[in-house]
């Protein structure tokens, strides 16, 4: 910060003003990280599942499901 306070203002001012333009680009790798860990994640996750749980408990979930949806009344 510079030691004079008009300086420090304007310094202040042109950060505030140019902020969002300095984090559009980083928030937009930040999200398309995220993205594709998550995607990544999405891709194994359902396969890895579907491994695990038995044919009857499948059966389950999904008949669960399946009363959810009926259930909700549309008004």
């Amino acid at each position: 910060m510079p030691s004079d306070p008009n300086q420090a203002a304007a310094l202040t001012v042109k950060l505030a003003t140019e902020e969002p333009e300095l984090l559009q680009g980083s928030v937009g790798a930040i999200s398309q990280y995220l993205a594709t860990i998550g995607r990544k994640g999405g891709i194994k996750g359902g396969k890895a599942r579907a491994e695990i749980l038995s044919s009857e408990r499948r059966k389950e979930i999904a008949q669960k499901a399946a009363q959810a949806r009926w259930q909700t009344s549309k008004e």
